[in-house]
């Protein structure tokens, strides 16, 4: 059985947004919340809670679509992020 990958969007406490991927949602957030070995742009911007995911088979095309959102402006994944929410 493979591996699921997220891609995920937090929103952070300064009201920025930080694109990244894993294969475990709750750890991560935990390690963004927490820790200080990961993730330097969020242990400035804590809290952060997850306001967006996408989950893909393979971490080659998750990799690919944390890319694309990271290429969007702020407003694009607020756009991303409120269509999702009205499903």
């Amino acid at each position: 059985m493979e591996k699921e990958w997220l891609v995920y969007i937090l929103a952070c406490n300064d009201g920025t947004l930080y694109t990244g991927i894993t294969t475990d949602i709750i750890r991560r957030l935990e390690e963004h919340n927490t820790s200080n070995k990961w993730a330097k742009y969020t242990r400035a911007r804590r809290p952060v809670r997850v306001v967006y995911q996408e989950s893909y088979t393979s971490r080659s095309e998750a990799c690919s679509r944390e890319y694309m959102i990271k290429q969007l402006s702020k407003y694009e994944k607020e756009l991303l992020i409120v269509t999702i929410k009205e499903y």
